[in-house]
């Protein structure tokens, strides 16, 4: 819970203007009744120390408490207190210890540090803290030293800053006469044992207060985080809004604002989900339009259970795929048929894809080669891919495997803009002879497939007009055929036949129908 700073009352105010003014009085050398004033500024000092003590102490209970309840989040500020309550024990104890060493020195042995008798004895201060090599001056002007250093850094607000310095500090003032004494020598030299007790009741003071401003902050850090929002609503922040049918549907379920540090917890159906970072998820196993509801509850920063209602709406649907053929609906044996596989949402790398009766092998983002081997069957591709952290299939999808087609014969030869290719028809004699032999293909502007010409005969006519055989032993014209092609006077004709070629299956086949040329 937040801590009330306590303001300077109107009394601390007074005692310390008294504080100054015996001060004052006293380098007029007074009368011992102003020594008895010192008594009473003291008294005034030691009773503001002893409220900003209990005002801190509240402070470091906080904390410890605060400690139990969300060690997380309050260790960091908790460690820092701790820091501070030492430092600030030390200079405090420093002080109480010099206040007891100056008034032994001044009235013996069994000295009563509330009940001074030589109050004005200029000696005892000047021993404890001043003698060559025992003085301890040097060691209380080394020790607020440091602690001004290291606490003026803890504090956030410039004035604050200020007065702390001011109070701590340990310049000698500009203005007094001090022929070139130190501060410690400036401070307790020749200083009645009673304004030597009431300037280290003094420091005390200082200390006291400086710790406060500090805890203060310190303990603010920790009540920045705590639930203090106007509106708190549930929220559900699911990974996904559609889920496929066999998949799991998961969500974060928090409560605005969120504190990493302390889970709130979560209630769905009427049940506790075990969950140390509020995620939920359930196996959708129907398709369709569900929604879940549940509440939310935790701790705010006074220990009291604030709940929230929440509910979210998700569709389940059923496993899809798109899986083409880049060619045609159906798939040839013994041949790579390009395919395009995908699965919407999900990246390619995440898929895995097979086929029966073949092999199926992939060759980019999303493309692969089918390669069915036997005509007449089916071949099915089984889609699956890789979703939260296991696989699932997503499809499978049957094409019929047929035989390539037969090929088309043509004769090849070379023209403008690149290689023609001769069909049947009429053929200028030159170009007839500046040919090789035949090739077959499959070109249809869909497929565009090579085969190998085994053997081709072509049929010659003699004056008689009989038909005369000549056959070749692969895809080039025989020397036999060259000759006879040689002979052929304008618009005599020839025809090839019997073509046997080999395509990417494996199969040979013989070509049905005719080649006619005739000699232009």
């Amino acid at each position: 819970m937040p801590i009330k700073k306590k303001r300077i009352s109107p009394r601390q105010k007074m005692i310390n203007l008294m504080y100054l003014v015996l001060l004052a009085m006293l380098a007029l050398n007074v009368s011992t009744d102003v020594l008895e004033g010192f008594s009473l500024v003291a008294d005034g000092l030691k009773k503001s120390t002893e409220n900003a003590s209990k005002v801190n102490e509240g402070i470091y209970n906080t904390f410890d408490q605060q400690m139990k309840n969300n060690p997380a989040k309050v260790k960091e500020w908790y460690e820092k207190a701790q820091y501070v309550r030492g430092m600030s024990d030390s200079l405090y104890n420093l002080a109480e210890d010099l206040k007891e060493a100056i008034v032994i020195k001044s009235d013996g042995k069994d000295a009563d540090l509330n009940n001074i008798r030589n109050r004005e004895d200029l000696e005892a201060s000047t021993q404890v803290m001043l003698a060559p090599g025992t003085g301890r001056g040097k060691e209380l002007y080394d020790a607020i030293n440091r602690y001004r250093e290291r606490i003026v850094r803890m504090v956030t607000d410039k004035e604050k800053r200020e007065i702390i310095t001011s109070n701590l500090s340990t310049e000698v003032p500009t203005k007094a006469t001090v022929l070139g004494k130190n501060w410690q020598e400036y401070s307790f030299e020749n200083m009645p044992t009673a304004a030597a007790v009431t300037l280290l009741t003094k420091l005390q003071n200082d200390v006291r207060y400086a710790e406060g401003e500090v805890l203060h902050n310190l303990i603010s850090n920790v009540d920045v985080k705590d639930i203090r929002v106007n509106q708190l609503n549930a929220y559900v922040i699911p990974n996904a809004q559609t889920v496929v049918q066999g998949g799991r549907f998961s969500a974060q379920i928090i409560m605005a604002a969120v504190d990493t540090t302390r889970r709130p917890t979560i209630y769905i159906g009427g049940k506790q989900i075990q969950s140390d970072k509020g995620y939920y998820e359930t196996v959708c196993s129907k398709t369709g339009d569900f929604t879940f509801s549940g509440y939310i509850e935790m701790l705010n920063g006074s220990g009291e259970k604030v709940r929230r209602d929440f509910s979210q709406k998700y569709s389940v649907v059923a496993p899809s795929a798109t899986v083409s053929a880049d060619i045609m609906n159906v798939l040839y044996a013994g041949y790579d048929n390009p395919m395009s596989v995908s699965v919407p949402g999900i990246p390619s790398s995440k898929l895995r894809v097979s086929m029966t009766g073949g092999s199926f092998e992939q060759k980019g983002e999303g493309k692969y080669n089918a390669r069915p081997t036997t005509p007449g069957t089916e071949a099915v591709i089984t889609v699956a891919a890789e979703s939260e952290g296991r696989m699932q299939e997503m499809g499978k999808f049957t094409f019929r495997v047929r035989k390539l087609p037969d090929p088309t014969a043509y004769i090849a030869y070379a023209a403008e803009g690149g290689e023609d290719r001769f069909t049947g028809g009429g053929l200028s004699k030159q170009v007839l002879m500046s040919t090789d032999g035949i090739g077959a293909a499959i070109d249809d502007g869909l497929l565009n497939i090579a085969f190998r010409v085994n053997s081709f005969e072509i049929v010659f006519f003699d004056a008689m007009g009989n038909a005369v055989p000549y056959q070749s032993n692969g895809a080039k014209f025989s020397d036999q055929q060259k000759a006879q092609m040689r002979g052929l006077a304008r618009n005599k004709r020839f025809y090839i036949r019997e073509i046997h070629a080999t395509g990417p299956d494996g199969l040979e086949r013989v070509l049905n129908g005719v080649m006619e040329v005739i000699i232009k």
